[in-house]
């Protein structure tokens, strides 16, 4: 049976219910956080771990242009590989398919084509980003050093939440829970998403023989749990890229912007400019990301078959 629509008025009114039970819950946990806050050992607690992720003196200091240039891919790139993952998700019938030339048994629709593409390209710009991470000294900034960053970071949680945000300033290094939460970006959920979005791709070795490697490895890693896992990596990426996006806004705009996209520490308008400049970019490659753009790039690597319009 097809399970009845809800109409669009009960569901704007359910919409508006939700988003006023979301800012109650805001609320309650802003004041239960700042009471909790005011109790003698937490503000001990407080006071012996005001935040800062411990970094080993006079490194990691500054955001160099690559540091800027790659921030910047990273997050253009993540923007197209979202809006190729929802439409993945909801396309029934695909408007195009793309065929390799060399393997005629690999196959998929134009949009899965495309999302595997920005893939690959994000994660060479990730691997650019993690050597130079490396190579300059700048891993210092997101990898821990000590086990200090744990009560550090929970200590910036409890400033959050409380909203009486954590001192620092990003061109000097973060604060405990920015240092885990970007840790656990780069090298935890980039690996997962990349890991299962290759297993879950035509690129993935078809072995139906469980006897042989390629059937053991599929057993082992059975593509439903690809599946499971690489849709709500997806939305860590999302919630992240929300939660980040709002704490850089309120947490002295002009400053954290000019830091990274200006490459200067000090209150100007510069690094606005330059993210306004980044987000028309962003928004540019958003509306370009359609089967009429798409098909002629897929045709230079591929055989492209566009169903035809009704």
């Amino acid at each position: 049976m097809t399970p009845a629509r809800i109409p669009t008025p009960l569901r704007a009114v359910y919409g508006v219910f939700g988003a006023a039970t979301l800012a109650v819950l805001a609320f309650t946990a802003v004041f239960f956080t700042r009471w909790i806050a005011s109790l003698a050992p937490v503000e001990a607690f407080l006071a012996a771990y005001p935040g800062a992720a411990p970094m080993p003196e006079g490194q990691g200091i500054g955001v160099p242009a690559w540091l800027s240039w790659t921030h910047f891919l990273n997050a253009f790139f993540l923007l197209l590989i979202i809006r190729s993952g929802i439409r993945i998700r909801g396309e029934r019938t695909p408007s195009g398919l793309w065929t390799s030339r060399r393997v005629k048994k690999r196959r998929m629709s134009l949009t899965i084509w495309f999302h595997i593409a920005v893939d690959v390209l994000w994660m060479l710009n990730g691997v650019a980003f993690v050597v130079l991470l490396f190579a300059t000294g700048h891993w210092v900034r997101i990898v821990p050093t000590s086990w200090e960053v744990f009560p550090n970071a929970l200590s910036a949680l409890i400033q959050y939440v409380s909203l009486d945000w954590p001192t620092h300033s990003g061109w000097t290094g973060y604060n405990g829970l920015q240092q885990l939460s970007y840790f656990a970006i780069v090298f935890l959920a980039s690996p997962l998403a990349i890991l299962t979005g290759a297993r879950l791709s035509a690129f993935w070795p078809r072995e139906t023989d469980p006897s042989s490697r390629v059937g053991r490895l599929n057993r082992m890693f059975p593509v439903d749990l690809a599946k499971a896992i690489h849709f709500p990596t997806m939305l860590f990426f999302v919630g992240f890229v929300i939660v980040h996006v709002g704490l850089v806004l309120a947490t002295g705009a002009l400053r954290n912007l000019n830091a990274m996209y200006g490459g200067q520490d000090a209150v100007n308008w510069t690094g606005f400019w330059i993210f306004v400049i980044s987000l028309v970019a962003m928004a540019g490659g958003w509306i370009a990301a359609r089967d009429r753009v798409i098909a002629p790039i897929a045709q230079r690597f591929g055989d492209v078959r566009m169903r035809p319009r009704r």
